[in-house]
């Protein structure tokens, strides 16, 4: 018998913090799965300068107590900025939203230390539109001794089902978001014990090294196609050097921008230094895909603005020792828009959390148990 579905909308403004993803999507929390519709907003170019310029003052838990006035004032606009797209949107789906997926802005995270923050006030979000809101996905599962992230896998194996029965891909299959941070989904196979079938973890720096090298050298926000990167050489001594001495020691931790710098590119050219940039990712991402290892040939589907960028899909295969295990292949060929895979698993995610279905697992983010996260809130 088919459950209830739900109408819910999921918003994702990620670690690149150029924008707001919004998806409407309809699903039963478990195996049913319809995509009605997705959106882009970009912030303005304040709101951006001044949540890049918070991010980097937050570097402890103390800045947050520090800072907390910018903090505030700076939450109630990304909320208000979401409030208002979301408007837009209503304004052409005319149906109802029972629930909204809020994500929000991510400006500290340190799971070591239990504490994890999103820039993006639920009850006030709730009370500017009426609708019910999940938020504050990623505090349950952190206290629950998770790293908080990765939170897309169950949204992955649900993918999982719908591209194999229509592609016949079959099992193991992966999915690698390409995002600020890049993460990793492993599913061996689907089973009614799905979450013993799923292996997840953050492998690397997504775009982060490259936006910023890109920002600080150029009038543009990132390398689009990976043009600048082609236009460029490696610099092999800098590579190298980097390679030998900056190693990812484990995957059972989540991964912040503010764990990578690319101050090893300093005194390239523009052109060299983001092509040396893009090769020492495309290296750190190809390590930490050997590193789930393989007994046979495994498809993984990449979405995320990463998988746009050509010069770093390149490097990711060329850094690749086992080539012949591995195949890379872009999830928009397989009836998804990777540009909203997050937006629409945060969508999802607000189901389960509603349905008191877990989000996380002890093979997805460490966790003890698996986790139902995520606050629900109706203030009006």
């Amino acid at each position: 018998m088919k459950q209830k579905l739900y109408t819910s909308m999921g918003l994702m403004s990620g670690t690149s913090m150029d924008g707001v993803d919004i998806s409407i999507i309809q699903s039963d929390g478990q195996y049913q799965f319809y995509n009605i519709l997705d959106e882009y907003f970009d912030y303005d170019v304040k709101l951006q300068t001044e949540l890049i310029r918070l991010r980097n003052l937050v570097l402890d838990k103390n800045d947050l107590s520090k800072y907390s006035k910018e903090l505030g004032n700076l939450e109630r606009k990304i909320t208000v900025f979401h409030a208002e797209k979301i408007k837009q949107i209503l304004l052409k789906y005319k149906h109802k939203i029972d629930l909204i997926g809020f994500h929000g802005q991510t400006i500290f995270h340190e799971p070591q230390i239990k504490i994890t923050k999103q820039l993006g006030d639920g009850k006030l979000l709730s009370q500017l539109l009426k609708i019910k809101v999940v938020y504050d996905f990623r505090q349950k599962d952190i206290e629950n001794d998770g790293q908080g992230a990765p939170l897309t896998p169950i949204f992955h194996y649900l993918i999982s089902t719908i591209v194999n029965e229509k592609f016949k891909t079959g099992f193991p299959i992966g999915f690698i978001n390409i995002g600020g941070i890049t993460n990793l989904t492993k599913i061996i196979s689907i089973s009614s014990n799905f979450e013993n079938n799923i292996t997840a973890y953050d492998i690397g720096p997504g775009n982060c090294l490259i936006d910023d090298w890109v920002r600080k050298n150029s009038h543009k926000k990132f390398d689009e196609n990976g043009s600048i990167s082609k236009a460029g050489k490696i610099n092999q001594l800098i590579t190298n050097q980097i390679t030998e001495n900056f190693n990812i020691d484990t995957y059972t931790k989540s991964l912040d921008i503010k764990d990578f710098d690319n101050s090893f590119a300093r005194g390239l050219t523009f052109e060299n230094g983001c092509s040396t940039i893009t090769n020492f990712t495309g290296y750190l991402i190809a390590k930490g895909i050997e590193n789930i290892g393989t007994d046979s040939k495994i498809k993984y589907l990449i979405s995320g603005g990463g998988r746009k960028n050509i010069a770093l899909i390149d490097c990711i295969k060329e850094n690749l020792n086992n080539k012949n295990n591995f195949v890379l292949d872009s999830i928009d060929n397989y009836g998804f828009n990777g540009d909203y895979i997050e937006s629409q698993a945060f969508g999802y995610l607000a189901i389960r959390s509603f349905l008191n279905l877990p989000i996380s697992f002890p093979n997805t983010t460490g966790c003890t148990n698996p986790t139902v996260g995520g606050k629900l809130v109706k203030n009006y």
